[in-house]
Formats: structure tokens, sequence, C-alpha cells
């Protein structure tokens, strides 16, 4: 495959400052790493965290973007698992030690030399794009570029959030019901769970949204569902919903919050908390996590809701995402060319 000297990138110079349209050089694949010509990259709440600065250590200047879906165009010298012309996932894990006391007990996705696409090394807004062999993934059939892009976050992390919520929560409410919750909704619906979304005042498009993904009841955040929940995913990155959610849930009842940053949670009564409630955070993912929804994808059927952007218009689809103005997931899709 013919691969060009230079590509179309938007690029992050400083938190809190537009993406800056560039032209820069195409990348040269490492010894294990492979080269991806991007087709489609979800546009993510945690590119406006690393945007707004609340997520404080990013490679600058960096090109964000960690749920790529492309082609292989080159690969390293030491590359055996994947080849030139195969389609493949790049997730925000990027690489991991290995040998850290969490990646020896499986913990990978809360290793001390972890590195994440978009963030730490460039990611897909971008024509071309750069991963390890071992932190890539082989993608179901059936599905086009732009569908499956928001898996590779949106439903990885989505996905190890509800497996956090335990294998017994019956009734399950969803607080943020955005491009994790359309995604997850729609596994947990399939395999027999209530779903009960919440969403922010005045959202009755995205109320109506997850009641035709299967929501036995959709309201507003501070709305008491109609009966106690046994889980509660938190995926809006609003502290004051660990409250919300700790007054809905029955007795044992585990609160999973879903997103990499949140704001302050607001003090409250013990009385909440009581009764073995149980809140938990997610961090990351891990590459078994990958494994399994793009598995299970296919069977449900999962079906991503994408609205389509070109790379050009990334601001635009960051400003849309900030206003909640997203159903389902923002994809930047890039011009097809031969490959």
């Amino acid at each position: 495959m013919t691969v060009p000297d230079t590509m179309r990138a938007m690029v992050l110079e400083a938190a809190r400052q537009p993406l800056r349209y560039m032209q820069m050089a195409v990348p040269e694949p490492g010894p294990a790493q492979v080269l991806i010509r991007v087709r489609a990259c979800g546009v993510c709440r945690t590119d406006l965290h690393v945007l707004d600065g609340d997520l404080s250590e990013p490679k600058l200047p960096v090109i964000l973007g960690h749920e790529i879906v492309g082609v292989i165009v080159g690969t390293g010298a030491e590359v055996r698992s994947f080849a030139v012309g195969e389609r493949v996932g790049v997730p925000w894990l990027a690489s991991t030690d290995g040998s850290c006391r969490y990646c020896r007990r499986g913990q990978e996705n809360l290793c001390d030399k972890a590195l994440f696409t978009g963030y730490t090394v460039d990611g897909g807004f971008a024509e071309y794009a750069l991963a390890h062999e071992n932190y890539c993934f082989r993608l179901p059939e059936g599905y086009a570029d732009a569908e499956l892009a928001p898996l590779l976050c949106a439903g990885l992390i989505g996905y190890r959030t509800y497996r956090m919520a335990g294998e017994h929560a019956e009734r399950i409410g969803i607080y943020g019901f955005g491009a994790a919750a359309h995604i997850i909704a729609q596994v947990a619906v399939h395999q027999g769970k209530r779903i009960y979304a919440f969403t922010r005042p005045g959202d009755v498009a995205g109320q109506a949204f997850a009641r035709r993904l299967g929501a036995v009841w959709a309201g507003e955040s501070g709305e008491r569902p109609p009966e106690g929940l046994d889980a509660a995913l938190i995926f809006a990155p609003a502290g004051r919903l660990i409250v919300d959610a700790l007054r809905a849930t029955c007795k044992g009842g585990v609160i999973v919050c879903g997103g990499i940053h949140m704001s302050d949670i607001p003090a409250f009564p013990y009385r909440l908390l009581w009764e073995e409630r149980v809140i938990r955070s997610v961090a990351n993912l891990t590459r078994q996590d990958a494994e399994e929804l793009l598995s299970i994808a296919p069977q449900v059927p999962i079906k991503t809701h994408v609205q389509a952007f070109a790379l050009e218009e990334a601001n635009e689809a960051l400003r849309r995402l900030r206003a909640g103005a997203i159903e389902g997931a923002a994809v930047l899709v890039m011009a097809q060319t031969d490959d």
C-alpha cells in the first residue's frame, strides 16, 4: 500500500485552546508497532477532559482520539499478530509495562507506567496513527467503520462499569444517557436487565432515545425511579449524581462511576450509604474487556447511533458533545481513499 509522506491532523497544542488543523509527517512504526490508516475515530468525553485540562499531564502537542478504526498499512520488523490490510481497532489503553504489581495480578488498567492513546501518545484525530500490536483488536464483521468506533472507549468503559455492578443487579439506573450508556443499555436489555435512564433536566429527546433502546423508565437525574435500584451506573461527570443514586438504590446497592473525571461529590448523610451500599470507580480498561465486548457486540447485536463529522470539524464535534447535543456518539470519518 502506498503511504504518503504527510497527513492531515487536528492537534492540541495547549489546554483550553481549540484544536489546530495541521499537515504533519506520517509517523514510522517502531519494531512492535503497526501503522494504521484511520478510517474513523470516535469523539469521547475524555477528549474534552484532556482539552479542558482536567487531565493535566498530556503529551503536548498531542493528537487526541482513542476510538480508532482503521486499516494496517505498515508494520514494524517484530510484528507477528497482524498483517497489512487488516482492519483493527485501537482503544484508550496504548501500552503497559507488564511487570508492575498491578499487571502481575491482572489489573493492567492500573499499570504504573501505562500509556494512553490520544493523551500520552498520539491518537486518531488524524489520517494515520501508530499503535502497539498487542493493544490492537480485530473487529467484528458486519459493522461500518463509524459504527465500530464508539465501542472502543464508550463501549469498553460502559461494559467494565456494567460488569462491576455485579451479575445479581436486575434493576439498573443509568445516569447520563450518552455514548457509553446507549451501548451498554443494549447489552443489559439483551441480558434481561431492567434499565432506568436518567438525563439532564429537560432532556425529553434523550429520555425518548433511552426508551427506544429498551429502558423501562426514563426521567430527570433528580427524580426517583418507580422502584428501587440494585445498581446505578454514572457516566455524567457530575459528583452530585452519586448522592442522587444513593437515594435511588436499595440495600446493598452498587454505584459505579464510569468517568475518568468527575466534579466534587457533595457531603451527604451516612444513612444514604448505610445498609451496605457501595460506591466504586472504574479506571481505564483491560484488553480482556475489549475481547469480551467485541465478541458480544454481534450477538446482541449492538447498534451504535453515530453522528458523523469530517476531520476538520473536530472542534465542532467537541463543542456539540460539551453542549449535550449529540444523540449517541460523535465520530470523525476520514475522507475515503484507496487502501
